[in-house]
């Protein structure tokens, strides 16, 4: 059983995510204390709200610093919903520009549609190889969020490999999930996303144990 850390630093989901990923069949802690975080072997970095308070939560208690360690050591991290903007090097929100945690480059900005938020289950188109989608390629998934990356621009050279990129459409097509080495994220959110979701973060454990 995989033991994975719900990082707890006071925005998120969270005890939805714990329950989830319990469904999925891992240990899960609910912390954020650094070692624990830093030890586990996946971490999962919800997110709800503003791009600028998630950033300024997280820099709080230091959780940028736990996520690149994590990241430059290879050990597990999954964001969600803003767990998985924050990943991108800027953020844009009524003209107010919060730099990101610059996993990733680009740049999360309002998804030009007739309806906003984005409320509501919405198939994806997942990539051919996806780790996150095997066998969950055509069920919906549960999104709220008004704001979100719509391109991708990091290049990938050999011999590391191509990240995988699942997109969704609102008015426009924004990225719906990207699994990138030990860095995978979603928009939407696993945890309110039924069945569908909780296979998706079984997935996910298991990609920790291979």
């Amino acid at each position: 059983m995989s033991r994975v850390v719900v990082f707890d630093y006071g925005t998120g989901n969270v005890h939805s995510a714990v329950k989830a990923l319990e469904l999925a069949g891992a240990e899960v802690t609910l912390t954020g204390d650094r070692k624990v975080a830093l030890e586990a072997d996946g971490l999962v970095v919800p997110g709800v709200g503003a791009f600028s308070a998630v950033m300024s939560a997280l820099k709080a208690v230091r959780g940028d610093e736990i996520v690149d360690r994590r990241i430059a050591g290879g050990r597990p991290v999954l964001g969600i919903c803003v767990g998985m903007q924050v990943l991108f090097e800027h953020g844009v929100e009524r003209g107010v520009d919060t730099e990101g945690l610059g996993e990733w480059p680009g740049t999360v900005t309002r998804l030009e549609a007739p309806i906003l938020p984005h409320m509501g289950w919405n198939t994806v188109t997942a990539a051919e190889d996806s780790v996150l989608f095997r066998g969950i390629e055509e069920e919906r998934f549960y999104f709220v969020h008004s704001y979100a990356a719509q391109e991708w621009t990091l290049e990938v050279m050999p011999p590391f490999p191509k990240p995988r990129l699942t997109w969704a459409e609102h008015g426009v097509p924004f990225l719906a999930a990207v699994e990138n080495g030990p860095l995978s994220a979603t928009q939407f959110h696993p945890e309110k996303s039924g069945e569908a979701g909780i296979r998706l973060l079984s997935n996910w454990l298991g990609s920790l144990r291979d």
